[in-house]
């Protein structure tokens, strides 16, 4: 459980940042695209912007997101915290944080309850000796929600264990918020599983590589008629394992599958849309057909 440090703490936001940045340099690891979303009454795009210009580190971005950004709900990419490509389960273990005593956590909160959002962030999980790829849900009031990734990607199975706590959905300021991490959106039990939890944003820190997953989330949003917010990174790691390169184009995706607005691949940006969450509440594809009254699970057979 989170226990809010002591009022007055405010001026740690920058240490704690500063260490933030020391990691990703350590690393030679970067996180470059920041995505907002901001559910309110309409559902266009009202503004974008570069927001982190090119040199600055992801931590910079973020303090610079406080400042300038107007929103409600913002999402960052997976593994935001220490970076993506680890060497092995040693260097990934190193890394993680335990999110009930991290001062990089601590200053999110700081920095949420400061400008009264929500941050989704992804971040490498410690507990006792088990490193877990991780979102958090973080508001004014502390630790809201961690989701812990089901479906590791490729090597992340050498480094980090699979997600051992059900999905869920958590409710902000009257919001229904899910959350799943990359290589989840290969699974649509995942969206659907959400889906029917009554969701209506899903928050998507990601890393991506392969080039399917921006069309693929057309799809899984207008099968289950939610709104996904997927935040991505691009560039590529080289580490002494290989290189990875990332595919950018983060993107918010409405329920009817439609892009409200996607990103270049490669150039560091932060993009605000207005969304109206109720339009997730209609299931409808056709006036006769209900997705999800029209499900059949009883033939549903494995």
């Amino acid at each position: 459980m989170y226990v809010a440090p002591p009022a007055g703490t405010n001026p740690r936001l920058k240490c704690a940042l500063s260490n933030f940045v020391d990691l990703f340099a350590k690393n030679k690891l970067k996180a470059n695209q920041l995505w907002a979303g901001k559910y309110l009454s309409e559902k266009n795009v009202s503004h974008s912007s570069h927001l982190v210009e090119k040199g600055q580190t992801l931590s910079e971005g973020i303090l610079k997101l406080s400042v300038k950004v107007d929103a409600d709900l913002i999402v960052l990419p997976e593994l935001a915290l220490s970076g993506y490509y680890f060497k092995d389960a040693k260097e990934a273990l190193s890394l993680a944080e335990d999110p009930n005593c991290s001062m990089h956590i601590d200053s999110i909160i700081n920095l949420c309850k400061k400008n009264s959002f929500y941050i989704v962030i992804g971040f490498a999980e410690k507990d006792k000796d088990k490193c877990f790829n991780s979102s958090a849900l973080i508001g004014p009031r502390g630790i809201i929600h961690i989701y812990r990734k089901l479906h590791l990607f490729n090597e992340e199975k050498f480094s980090m264990f699979p997600g051992d706590i059900p999905l869920k959905v958590n409710e902000v300021n009257g919001v229904k918020l899910g959350m799943m991490i990359c290589f989840d959106w290969a699974f649509p039990e995942v969206t659907r599983t959400l889906a029917m939890n009554k969701a209506e944003i899903i928050c998507h820190p990601s890393n991506l590589v392969l080039n399917f997953c921006q069309q693929t989330m057309l799809a899984r949003c207008l099968e289950n008629r939610v709104f996904a917010i997927t935040a991505n990174r691009f560039g590529a790691d080289n580490r002494p394992q290989g290189i990875l390169r990332f595919t950018g184009k983060s993107q918010i995706t409405s329920p009817t599958g439609e892009i409200i607005f996607r990103a270049t691949s490669q150039r560091e940006a932060c993009y605000i849309a207005n969304i109206e969450p109720t339009e997730s509440h209609n299931k409808f594809i056709t006036k006769n057909n209900d997705l999800f009254v029209d499900r059949r699970p009883d033939f549903y057979k494995y």
